[in-house]
């Protein structure tokens, strides 16, 4: 019962920090602790140190590539690529926006080149709501693949002291199961995109938006020429 009580109380800091965003979340988590250590007698645990540093390096590295130009060169590769195969985009679009992913090792690069999927897609009648979901799917998936992400440093810090068939967890033994897998999850969602809804040119609910009706001839008031 008083297991239950605490994690009510966590939990109610937590979503009202949210709620409110910014700093109001790390203020009424601090809170929520204050009230397990002094209320309930709970002993504070050591703060994760590793953790922590390793949260800072993958910070800085990922801003020195943005403030060195790096993440411009990779998305001008990037469009090249999907240009140069717009049928497949369906396809493509999904792995190149999970590469950029596991080489910069946050999902927000995803935003940049959304556009220019959607621009790709639409020029060749293809409905852009099926590379843009798998992109942003994909994007998120290669988190757990990318070897400067904070999800996958992080848990490999925290599985570190725990054994498995008597082998403590490596960084190199995470990846060699989280890309394939990711991979493979990846061209499963292209293929299932790649047939979700119709064609465009089939959609009669798209075509009677793009059609332009005729204009009438306008007349100016009291005359009876027509407007030039």
């Amino acid at each position: 019962m008083e297991f239950a009580i605490q994690l009510i109380i966590i939990l109610i800091c937590l979503f009202y920090g949210a709620r409110k965003g910014g700093i109001a979340l790390g203020l009424l988590g601090g809170i929520g602790l204050v009230i397990l250590v002094f209320v309930f007698h709970l002993k504070p645990g050591k703060p994760p140190v590793d953790v922590m540093l390793v949260i800072i390096a993958v910070v800085a590295a990922s801003a020195t590539l943005q403030a060195s130009g790096g993440l411009d060169v990779m998305l001008q590769i990037a469009e090249k690529l999907l240009r140069r195969n717009p049928k497949y985009v369906s396809i493509v679009a999904p792995f190149v926006t999970c590469t950029l992913t596991i080489l910069c090792g946050t999902g927000h690069v995803v935003y940049t080149i959304l556009p220019i999927i959607y621009d790709v897609a639409i020029k060749n009648n293809i409905r852009p709501e099926r590379p843009m979901a798998a992109s942003s799917i994909g994007a998120q998936m290669g988190i757990i693949a990318s070897p400067v992400s904070v999800a996958v440093v992080s848990l490999v810090a925290m599985l570190g002291n725990f054994t498995f068939n008597g082998k403590h967890l490596e960084f190199l033994d995470l990846l060699a199961i989280t890309i394939p897998s990711t991979l493979l999850g990846i061209l499963a969602i292209g293929i299932f995109s790649w047939f979700r809804g119709k064609d465009l040119d089939k959609d009669e609910t798209f075509q009677a938006f793009i059609a332009v009706p005729e204009k009438p001839s306008l007349r100016v008031r009291g005359h009876g020429h027509a407007a030039g």
